[in-house]
């Protein structure tokens, strides 16, 4: 009966509109690589999906306060994982990302997110104070900072950055001071410089391009040009499956990873677009809807953080192919290709599950 029950009242309308989003990401990942080399992408989507799905509710089925009791030893070993990616991992366009296992690669700072998220929701439930110390602030900052470092010494900014609205998202539940979000926001602005030294040469190279694309049409720019005139030319109906001039003639990158949206946006139109952001829109609504149900406050930042970070990845990848934010790498959840990000997607959600089943109990 516990089993039914556990079954009965799992999220399913968050269920459902994540398979639809990856059904989408699926129908245009196969018409993004038709006739590619990359042209088995989308079955193996469907096999990451599948997979997704059972992770998700094995993790549903795993009281969220076990998981909490062993943050750390999950922490201590997602920074060895990510040492082990640095000195043995398989490079790949410049970067060393990824693990090979079983002969399926794995990117480790994926699942690093994870982690994070049972990390500043155990961190801040221990804290137990209505508002938040400097000393608190900068231990946790340091906690997320180690893994962040390590993932730009990959390199690899974009992966990141997507750190940083787990912690945003639980510091400001946790009660941030006026004070603090002003010395926050004051340091940021003064770390701007430093950052400019630090990163590489193509890192600058978008952030240049950004701002004005054509200065190097052919070269840094090309990406986000291509972009817009695939997203302007889907008119309000889009040009069709497999029939997308600027994807199928492959005037735009990368289509079935980054700038998959902007091939969406090409062949299904504003419509598809809206109907795609809308059913994003919902599923951040169910998520927000199981933290306000959550039993306790490590239940609410542990489904905070989560939808804080998808949040994030969409606001930052659809920016990006329209041209209002730099190209970062950062996929969009559930739709763009790539094992790890749909494995780690679905893990969070399984998360959100689990806070929700646990909801009445004492």
């Amino acid at each position: 009966m516990a089993a039914y029950r556990s079954i009965r009242d799992l999220d399913w309308a968050l269920i459902a509109i994540a398979v639809v989003l990856c059904s989408l990401g699926i129908l245009q990942i196969y018409s993004a690589t038709l006739g590619t080399k990359f042209d088995e992408a989308w079955w193996k989507q469907l096999v990451f999906l599948i997979a997704g799905l059972c992770l998700m509710f094995v993790v549903a089925r795993i009281d969220y306060h076990t998981l909490l009791g062993q943050v750390w030893p999950m922490y201590g070993g997602a920074i060895l994982l990510l040492l082990v990616t640095f000195l043995v991992g398989s490079k790949i366009f410049g970067s060393r990302r990824w693990i090979p296992i079983f002969g399926v690669t794995f990117q480790v700072s994926e699942f690093v997110k994870i982690v994070l998220i049972l990390l500043v929701a155990r961190y801040l439930t221990e804290l137990r104070a209505e508002r938040l110390e400097t000393r608190d602030l900068l231990k946790l900052a340091g906690l997320v900072g180690v893994p962040m470092a390590l993932v730009m010494k990959q390199p690899d900014l974009g992966t990141s950055l997507t750190y940083l609205p787990i912690v945003a998202g639980g510091v400001f539940l946790a009660g941030l001071s006026w004070r603090h979000m002003l010395a926050i926001a004051l340091l940021g602005a003064l770390m701007v410089p430093a950052g400019w030294v630090l990163l590489k040469d193509y890192q600058k190279a978008r952030l240049v391009t950004f701002l004005d694309p054509e200065l190097d049409p052919r070269g840094d720019g090309y990406q986000v040009i291509q972009s817009k005139i695939a997203v302007g030319q889907g008119g309000m109906w889009g040009r069709g499956v497999t029939r997308g001039s600027q994807t199928q003639l492959r005037f735009l990158p990368v289509t079935h990873t980054d700038f998959l949206f902007a091939a969406f946006a090409e062949e299904h139109g504003f419509v598809g677009v809206v109907v795609a952001l809308g059913l994003y829109f919902v599923l951040l609504l169910q998520i927000v809807q199981n933290a306000q149900m959550a039993q306790d406050r490590a239940g609410l930042y542990i489904s905070m953080g989560v939808a804080s970070l998808l949040l994030f990845h969409l606001l930052v990848n659809v920016g990006m192919v329209v041209g209002r934010m730099p190209v970062t790498g950062i996929p969009l959840p559930l739709m763009s290709s790539g094992g790890s990000s749909m494995l780690s997607v679905f893990l969070m959600l399984g998360l959100v599950q689990s806070v929700r089943l646990r909801r009445f109990v004492n």
